[in-house]
Parts: C-alpha cells; structure tokens; sequence
C-alpha cells in the first residue's frame, strides 16, 4: 500500500482547531480524509460514533492498546483516553488520500516521531487563555469543572508549540485559514 502523507492539527480545546481542520477538508484539491480517533469520552452533543469518533468503552480500548492496535493513544484525563487506530489511517491511505487529524498535543507529536518526513504538524494557539475560556464557555458542553481542566491542560500544550512544524494564531478566521491552506499545500507538493 502507498503511504500518503499526515496533516496533524493539535491545539489546546477551543483554539480553532476543528473548523480549521474542516475547511481543509473542503478543499477537493488536498486529496485529504480526516481520521477519526477512538475515544472513551461520552458524545457531546450530535456527535455520532463512526463518523465524529469511534466511541468505545474502557474495557474495549484497553483490549485495542493490548492487540497494538493504535499508531498512537494516551490518557488525556484519568479514566479518558483518546486514540489513532492503525486500521483507520491505512483505510485513508488505501483510498489514496492524505490523512488529516485534529488531535491533541502529545497525540499529533506521537504521530510526528512515527511518520518523521511525512507529517506536518500544526499548532493553532488563540491571543491569550482568557480568549480560550471564553471560546470553551460559548461552546456551552462542559461545565465550569470541566473548563477549568481544560485551562490548565492548555498551559502545558502551549510550551509544546514549539516542537510544531508551525504555529497558527487563531485570532482573525479568515487568516487562519489561508495560512493554514498555503502551509499544507506547501507541504503536498514537496
């Protein structure tokens, strides 16, 4: 099977990261598919399993991590995991498409050290953590709780946006993305 190439989003949540990953998908002439990642997370709002994740139980996903299963997989939060089946990107790659993942930080690094030369990583960061709250907040899914774990998930993934290949500020969308269009199609047609 041919290998295609790897577009990895990350961000701390509420940084922009998924409407920047959408638009791409839009743009026919990428020849991009989004992974879906796996997740013990309940589904927020209309989520639906298969298509904006794979939703699996606990007991499920630590079978998976034991069967190798996973290019990459951590625990986000106590009893939460997240992760990047092998199955769903060499269905991506069988297509002849290039993968696209809006993952978190460690995630899009893990998938960064596997496929070194064809991975091109994206950090998309806002203005300041008071901007992020307030994104989080207007979303209207997690309660304060749950906001305020995010927040301080984000100080720490804001020190790793230097081992991104770029770094995109999401404070003007219509900027954000044309960068971020220009820096993947850059990055394809090398």
């Amino acid at each position: 099977m041919k290998q295609g190439k790897c577009i990895v989003f990350s961000a701390p949540s509420g940084s922009g990261k998924t409407t920047l990953a959408k638009h791409l998908l839009e743009q026919e002439k990428l020849k991009l598919s989004f992974s879906i990642s796996a997740t013990t997370r309940p589904p927020r709002g209309k989520e639906q399993h298969g298509k904006d994740y794979y939703f699996l139980n606990e007991e499920v996903f630590k079978a998976k991590i034991n069967e190798n299963a996973f290019i990459e997989y951590e625990e986000v939060y106590a009893g939460m995991f997240y992760g990047t089946l092998t199955s769903e990107v060499e269905r991506i790659w069988a297509a002849g498409k290039n993968v696209l993942f809006d993952i978190d930080v460690v995630g899009g690094l893990n998938i960064k050290k596997r496929y070194p030369k064809d991975t091109l990583a994206i950090f998309i960061k806002t203005t300041n953590l008071e901007t992020l709250a307030e994104r989080l907040r207007q979303r209207g899914t997690d309660s304060e709780e749950k906001i305020a774990m995010r927040l301080t998930k984000a100080e720490t993934e804001l020190v790793r946006a230097a081992d991104f290949d770029y770094i995109i500020l999401n404070d003007d969308l219509e900027t954000a993305k044309n960068e971020v269009e220009k820096a993947v199609m850059n990055f394809l047609n090398t």
